[in-house]
């Protein structure tokens, strides 16, 4: 389960590309917050799902 609050209807999935960019912001200052592991952990759990979704078979 995502720490994120979200709609339960509207809501629209995060792309792998969002989701890097939300775990890069954690990181602006080269170092991650010790309160803030919990949703970086949670966000490359979904990013690594996205990633997962973004890849194509081979024809």
């Amino acid at each position: 389960m995502s720490p994120f609050p979200r709609e339960p209807e509207s809501e629209t999935l995060l792309s792998a590309s969002e989701l890097n960019a939300r775990i890069r912001e954690l990181w602006a200052d080269g170092m991650l917050p010790e309160d803030r592991r919990p949703e970086y952990e949670a966000l490359v759990v979904e990013w690594a799902a996205a990633a997962r979704e973004d890849v194509r078979p081979a024809a």
